[in-house]
């Protein structure tokens, strides 16, 4: 007889109480959990695809969003979503109403009444789930009237568009920006080889030393033909006329054709200031010169480009499911709750039971 009130003990304690227990929180105390449900994908244009349904979204000129889509996910969870959802204490007072049963509601016991509780609280309300292989996001939230979850997924979800097209205008941004500073840099290095070469055309009082000097060359060969011209003509004075009073001309003529000459190739080729002497330094500026326009035309093309990338990449939230209205409570599933209890309570008392058994066999 003792044994048997032994082991009937032992089943109260392990099976017929925590059930009883059980069938009062799920039949009494546990409220209704109404879940709404969106599901959304990440689009942008240009993407390397390797998913079935990427093939089938680049078919269309547009892939799934990466980087984008994390973002938006990660921001949902965060802090900052919940401080935004909460403005005036909305989100607190819909998970406070008295109407929620008091193992349910948030700081039911008026000791957890913190932003880190409150955030603690949403983590456990707020769900994202993000389907790798067909890139859908799916966003739950759990509430205790069809209203409240339908309103905070709506609000969420919004949310998360605001955040995708924040990170577009952001990118946009910085692709354009880093884009005008090469072109703003590439324009000051253009104005500044362009204002060296003015400043030393003036001081050397050149344009082109390369082709000035071909026309000193070419004014230089015309008087050599002069010269050659003229001592020809002495030449032939001095051998049938030597008396002639042209020759002592002529010789004047040719003495200044041969000064001329000389100074004529001095400007060409001679000392620092000679068109030879300039060439050098006005050809290393006029190259950097065109360096330079060829720079900042490559930094305006690459401006231009930026730009067009800028409106191309563009990823955007294509809603593929709205934010529902639930009609039906999906949780808590009460009679699987008991139903686990009471098979959890079966499994610990048969274990006991056969532990306390074979103790007492040993004692014996």
């Amino acid at each position: 007889m003792r044994r048997l009130k032994s082991l009937g003990s032992l089943f109260w304690i392990t099976v017929v109480i925590p059930t009883t227990i059980a069938i009062l929180y799920f039949g009494l105390f546990a409220s209704d959990v109404y879940i709404s449900e969106s599901r959304f994908v990440v689009r942008s244009p240009d993407k390397p695809a390797t998913t079935g349904l990427g093939v089938l979204l680049k078919s269309t000129g547009f892939t799934n969003g990466g980087d984008e889509i994390f973002a938006a996910q990660d921001y949902v969870a965060s802090r900052d979503a919940l401080t935004a959802l909460n403005r005036g204490g909305s989100f607190e007072k819909a998970y406070s109403a008295a109407g929620i049963s008091i193992f349910d509601r948030f700081n039911s016991l008026g000791t957890g009444d913190t932003f880190e509780d409150l955030y603690k609280y949403y983590q456990k309300k707020v769900k994202v789930d993000h389907d790798t292989t067909s890139s859908i996001t799916t966003l739950s939230v759990r509430a205790y009237t069809p209203q409240d979850a339908q309103r905070f997924n709506t609000q969420l979800l919004e949310m998360a568009e605001a955040t995708v097209n924040k990170l577009n205008t952001r990118g946009r941004q910085d692709l354009i920006r880093f884009a005008q500073i090469e072109v703003d840099e590439a324009k000051q290095k253009a104005r500044d080889a362009a204002s060296a070469l003015a400043i030393y055309r003036n001081r050397e009082g050149v344009v082109d030393p390369e082709k000035q000097a071909a026309v000193q060359l070419q004014m230089i060969s015309k008087i050599q033909d002069e010269l050659i011209a003229t001592r020809s003509q002495l030449r032939q004075l001095r051998n049938f006329a030597a008396q002639n009073p042209q020759i002592p001309v002529l010789e004047t003529k040719a003495e200044d054709l041969k000064a001329q000459i000389d100074e004529e190739l001095g400007k060409v080729a001679g000392d620092s200031k000679s068109l030879s002497s300039t060439a050098a330094q006005y050809q290393r500026l006029a190259l950097e010169a065109q360096f330079a326009d060829k720079n900042l035309a490559g930094a305006l093309a690459s401006l231009q480009d930026a730009r067009n990338e800028a409106q191309r990449k563009q990823a955007y939230v294509e809603r593929i499911v709205e934010p529902n209205l639930p009609d039906d409570a999906l949780e808590p599933r009460r009679w699987r709750g008991v139903l686990a209890v009471l098979a959890l309570g079966l499994a610990v008392w048969g274990v006991l039971r056969m532990l306390f058994a074979g103790i007492r066999e040993h004692i014996g």
